[in-house]
């Protein structure tokens, strides 16, 4: 009930106010708080009207809007349905321009260095504007009078309404993707704001900033200013300016390329008397220089003449000794010293069989001799002249005296020819040591 009375009461609401506490949820409506120095309001923008904006809403923006007054029953609070608003002191298309203006700058889409030089010659010029209005008409007619030679593709276009933005846009990409286009004219007659905002639409924007080709802009009058102004390679000041900018004069061409024809004709024909000149000085000059060569000549036949006796003297000299050097390298050839060196070779080797065999009976005969001696040392040969050693057991020490051994110890005699394993029954000491 108390919706339905305020909905009834305040139908039609105009309010002027700050936005503050803005909010953009995923599902397009906008919410917000209206306020001034005293008292606050919440407001809501549905996504329909939302749609409708040119501008984009921002905290501590000064506006007008319009609305009713409803209540949100959830929680009980009242607050204002807004179907339009506009900025407070200058109009909604105004503060969308220079939103947009600010980024697209911070982008760097205006920047100078973005800019590329028309060409100075354009033989296609491509046109994106209306088919019907004034300013086609003006503009053909001034690239046919300063080129007529100049051709000319225009795509044709809305520049006003409903799929205006569109029509523009994909007009500038297809001339890119022609590529045979050298230079572009985007542009249309004077209007009101409303009237020219096609281009100061986002995507015609970004479209000319993204051309391959150079663009000029050529929108409205001289006093009109567009985003596409900005985004442009040149912007003139009128489409009859624009095509004064594109094509050159043809006549003032052909003058200026006789003009440079006429001084290359001058800059060369000077060169080529001076080189005349001095081939005719080389040409009369070049009967002594045939004398001259002739006399070189003879001395040069007397010179090869003289040369070759030289050479002929050289060689036999040459010759001569090398049949002297030959004759002392044969009698003194390696060959001749090794057949004779084989004749010594076998009495060498019998007198050194000779002397090996003497040393080794020699050394053989010593070697005997000292087995000899070595033998009669052995502890061995003493047994065979009936002599024992004998052991003690398990320790196998030599017995040197009877001190070492008891009655009933086990002792081993070893004997040349075998060992004897005995029992002690008797000890005697030597009384005379």
């Amino acid at each position: 009930m108390v919706r339905a009375s305020l909905e009834a009461g305040f139908a039609e609401v105009w309010l002027e106010g700050e936005i503050s506490n803005l909010r953009a949820p995923g599902s397009g409506h906008l919410y917000c708080t209206l306020k001034d120095g005293s008292s606050q309001i919440r407001a809501v923008i549905f996504r329909a009207a939302a749609l409708r904006l040119r501008f984009d809403l921002e905290d501590g923006l000064h506006v007008v809007v319009r609305g009713r007054l409803s209540v949100y029953e959830p929680r009980g609070e009242y607050q204002l349905i807004l179907d339009h608003l506009e900025p407070k002191g200058r109009g909604a298309l105004q503060l969308a321009f220079e939103q947009l203006k600010r980024r697209l700058e911070a982008e760097g889409l205006f920047t100078a260095r973005r800019k590329r030089l028309l060409p100075v010659f354009p033989w296609t010029v491509g046109i994106v504007t209306s088919p019907t209005g004034a300013a086609v008409r003006d503009l053909i007619t001034v690239l046919h009078r300063r080129c007529p030679i100049l051709r000319i593709i225009i795509a044709p276009v809305q520049v006003q309404g409903a799929g205006a933005v569109g029509q523009i846009a994909s007009a500038i990409h297809a001339f890119n993707t022609l590529g045979s286009i050298d230079v572009v004219i985007v542009g249309r007659g004077g209007g009101s704001m409303e009237d020219l905002w096609s281009f100061n639409e986002e995507a015609v924007v970004r479209a000319i900033a993204a051309s391959r080709i150079p663009i000029v802009s050529a929108v409205g009058h001289e006093t009109d200013v567009t985003l596409a102004d900005f985004a442009a390679d040149v912007r003139a000041p009128t489409p009859s300016a624009a095509g004064e900018i594109v094509a050159p004069v043809l006549t003032e061409v052909v003058e200026r390329l006789e003009l440079f024809a006429a001084r290359c004709r001058q800059a060369t024909m000077a060169p080529c008397r001076e080189h005349r000149q001095r081939l005719d000085l080389m040409v009369a000059h070049m009967a002594n220089i045939r004398f001259r060569i002739l006399r070189e000549a003879q001395r040069v036949d007397s010179a090869v003449v003289s040369m070759r006796e030289a050479i002929r003297t050289t060689l036999k000299q040459v010759t001569a000794s090398t049949q002297e050097w030959r004759q002392a390298l044969e009698s003194a050839s390696p060959e001749v010293r090794v057949r004779h060196g084989m004749t010594i070779v076998p009495q060498l080797k019998s007198r050194l069989t000779g002397a090996v065999r003497h040393d080794l009976a020699r050394y053989e005969q010593r070697i005997y001799t000292y087995l000899g001696r070595l033998n009669s040392l052995s502890p061995l040969a003493i047994l065979d002249r009936g002599y024992g050693i004998l052991e003690t057991l398990p320790h196998h020490k030599t017995i040197r005296s009877v001190a070492q051994v008891s009655i009933d110890d086990t002792i081993r005699a070893r004997l040349a020819d075998g060992e004897l394993c005995c029992t002690v029954k008797e000890v005697s000491p030597d009384s005379s040591v």
